[in-house]
């Protein structure tokens, strides 16, 4: 057994030199782990630039301004449906008024306009009517006009229309309790008999010249004989009312007596601060986000022509430029472009105003929700810097976890390493590693057996005796096979040498250790090399 202290000796000068000169096992995992987590990281960093998606936050941006979209246009259509059914009831209604008052004072409405002192007495007459449908409608501003005038010999009399309009100057649609109501236009006497004061801009005619809301549902319904009002009222464009200074859009509807005669429009407002009050959007991811409902055509939205709702409105209708021009992008996001040094990004969708049937149906309108192409750049920007700040994060994480599993798994290698260096195995504790556990084992008997065979107290000459007693025991087969191991042969060499099969051998090895009481070829070999130390020979 010296050979095998010598063994165990370079073993053990073998492990202390590498421990001296070599990198150490637990650095070596460390660091592999460590590369470990930098390649899946790379790994990671290269799919999302394969894959686009280093552009983190755009198409959550994209669908959160999409999810915007959908609620403002919903929010819009239903709104302006909403106006549209109480203007056309509020047409009836007017018209069947107008026309009563206008039998009980003998005249006719189709010659309306041959009676101009009637004409303050039938316009007093409709304003409690008027007054209850701005505080149904939640409108900024109801409005009837008559197609006729007080004073005909003037000079723009075929432009200067008598009615009525009244504002709603606070048009809060969340607070409508106590609101602000003028008389815009009308007779003067109308705000002093109930207590409405006068607008600062106010007329007492309506001048229609260029009043397309005034001409173009009078010209169709005259055309149209016979169509209900659902198909013949009509949405002007934004436009600033004449001799005032807020842009607003007008929903009109033809007032028509019980004869067929159109004799006037009638109809509800809705302000640009309205509009701002409805649908400016709140998105605290995109502060600045704007709301857009515009007439378009030719890839091109009209500002001059659209209600705008968000912080950049006045900005926007500022410009010199009153038109921005629509860019298709890669991603679902528009381009829209006012001049060079103001770009906008955004979505935008088609609305109805109109039902199918109407006159009106060939007008396209759309909402759109834009901003500034500075804040979706920045947007990205700060989510890809949080990207790049959780995957430097999870590097250190990576790291921390690979020093952590680099000493817990080297820490039992150690420790079993350090057993092995020491003189007294047998009474070394478990390292819970099988290997070393084993290896420990294995070294602790095969240092029991070397004692024995000293004179010390585990091991006995008997048994080697007996040993060599139990190989009389052997058949002439087995002895060839047990000779053959005495000779150094393995287990492949000796049916080589005897011409037998592997299993054969095998077979020949169950019996001879049954025979020896060994349990293993390596026993066996112990065996053989104890009684050589001792002198012993085989017969």
């Amino acid at each position: 057994m010296t050979s095998d202290k010598g063994k165990i000796n370079i073993v053990k000068q073998k492990i202390q030199r590498s421990a001296e000169f070599g990198i150490p096992m637990g650095q070596k995992l460390f660091l592999f782990l460590v590369v470990l987590v930098l390649t899946i990281i790379l790994g990671v960093v290269g799919i999302l630039m394969i894959t686009g998606s280093l552009t983190a936050g755009l198409k959550e941006s994209e669908q959160l301004v999409e999810n915007e979209l959908i609620h403002a246009s919903e929010e819009i259509t239903q709104q302006y449906g909403q106006l549209s059914t109480q203007a056309i009831n509020f047409s009836k209604g007017l018209s069947r008024s107008i026309e009563k008052k206008a039998n009980d004072l003998g005249i006719s409405l189709s010659s309306l306009h041959e009676y101009p002192d009637m004409l303050e007495e039938i316009v007093s007459n409709e304003l409690e009517q008027t007054l209850l449908t701005l505080q149904i409608s939640k409108s900024s501003g109801v409005f009837f006009i008559l197609n006729a005038t007080i004073n005909p010999n003037l000079v723009n009399a075929n432009n200067s229309k008598a009615g009525l309009y009244i504002k709603n100057m606070e048009p809060n649609i969340i607070n409508s309790s106590s609101p602000t109501i003028t008389v815009l236009r009308g007779f003067p006497s109308i705000s002093r008999n109930n207590s409405l004061p006068l607008n600062a801009q106010w007329k007492m005619e309506f001048d229609t010249n260029d009043a397309s809301y005034y001409f173009e549902p009078m010209v169709e319904a005259n055309l149209n004989k016979g169509l209900p009002l659902s198909r013949l009222y009509y949405w002007s464009n934004s436009f600033v009312f004449p001799d005032t200074s807020e842009k607003i859009m007008l929903c009109s509807v033809p007032l028509i007596d019980s004869k067929g005669n159109v004799f006037g429009v009638s109809g509800l407002e809705v302000s640009s601060m309205l509009f701002k009050l409805s649908h400016a959007p709140n998105n605290r991811e995109f502060p600045r986000l704007f709301s857009v409902l515009s007439p378009t055509s030719d890839e091109h939205i009209f500002l001059d022509k659209s209600m705008i709702a968000g912080s950049l409105s006045t900005r926007i209708v500022s410009k010199e430029n009153s038109s921005l021009n629509i860019v298709k992008n890669k991603n679902s996001l528009y381009s829209y472009w006012q001049s060079k040094d103001n770009l906008y990004w955004g979505t935008h969708i088609t609305i109805k105003l109109y039902p199918e049937d109407s006159i009106f149906h060939d007008g396209n309108w759309i909402v759109a929700l834009m901003m500034p192409d500075e804040d979706i750049i920045t947007s990205i920007a700060r989510i890809n810097l949080l990207l790049f700040s959780l995957l430097v994060l999870l590097f250190v994480l990576g790291v921390f976890a690979s020093f952590i599993l680099s000493k817990r798994f080297v820490k039992p290698i150690s420790e079993g390493l350090n057993i092995l260096k020491s003189s007294d195995l047998s009474e070394a504790p478990k390292t819970k590693v099988p290997e070393i556990d084993d290896l420990i084992d294995f070294l602790s008997n095969s240092n029991g057996e070397s004692s024995e065979n000293t004179g010390s107290d585990s091991f006995s000459l008997s048994l080697l005796n007996e040993f060599i007693e139990n190989t009389k025991k052997l058949s002439p087969a087995e002895r060839s096979v047990f000779n053959l191991y005495v000779q150094g042969h393995t287990a492949k060499e000796i049916a080589a040498i005897l011409y037998i099969s592997i299993n054969t051998v095998k077979t020949h090895n169950k019996r001879i250790y049954s025979k020896l009481n060994v349990s293993s070829r390596n026993e066996l070999l112990l065996y053989i090399n104890m009684l050589r130390e001792v002198g012993k020979e085989f017969n």
